[in-house]
């Protein structure tokens, strides 16, 4: 029967901290990537002529539709002269712009018509429309739902480990493969996840609610 070890939990601790250092890293600038890249994608969609929107379109379902280990692997294999941690990071944003790029379809949707109308109306010219009166509504809209991507990213960054990144779980892998001490690494690990997600969770639930009113 496995017994849990204070000294090896203790031990395994900074180890699994300088690997959940990587998962968040990972999280942060790929959330960053995802955001900016996916509000490009959701404004070409609407606004662009179809010969842009199309393919555009095309191949944000895509990335969106096939498992992000694909995607991490077939760009690891293309890419060998990049560092396995910038790939997953750039894998990471990219794939979660497709999502994130429905989140601000759905959050443009909900801009009142007559809001486009009155910029039209005043002759704004169309970046200033987008600047000055739809992405400010979009963005509000939108809160909720990206940082829900935001937890989901970080969930998924565990999937590094295919390109042998050294993240939280594969931390907690390979030091309870060399200590015989799974029960600690793997139960330090949960810890550490569900420290970071949950605040997140119970922020954005406030913020749902907050923006519901």
């Amino acid at each position: 029967m496995i017994e849990w070890s204070w000294q090896r939990a203790q031990d395994a601790l900074p180890v699994l901290w300088d690997g959940f250092q990587i998962t968040l890293l990972a999280t942060v600038i790929g959330f960053f990537i995802a955001a900016a890249l996916g509000l490009v994608i959701a404004v070409i969609r609407r606004s662009a002529p179809r010969w842009l929107s199309a393919p555009v379109y095309a191949v944000a379902e895509f990335i969106r539709l096939t498992p992000i280990v694909v995607q991490l692997l077939f760009v690891f294999a293309l890419f060998p002269q990049f560092t396995p941690l910038s790939i997953g990071v750039t894998v990471l944003g990219v794939h979660y712009s497709s999502y994130m790029a429905e989140v601000y379809r759905a959050g443009i949707e909900e801009v009142p018509i007559g809001q486009w109308e009155a910029a039209r109306a005043l002759s704004l010219p169309a970046g200033r429309t987008w600047r000055a009166v739809i992405l400010p509504q979009v963005l509000r809209n939108s809160l909720p739902a990206l940082g829900n991507n935001a937890v989901s990213m970080f969930k998924d960054t565990p999937y590094l480990f295919t390109i042998s990144v050294v993240e939280l779980v594969t931390a907690a892998q390979t030091y309870g493969a060399a200590h015989f001490a799974y029960l600690e690494a793997f139960t330090l690990a949960g810890a550490l996840f569900l420290v970071a997600s949950y605040p997140t969770s119970v922020l954005i639930r406030r913020l749902e609610k907050r923006l519901a009113r």
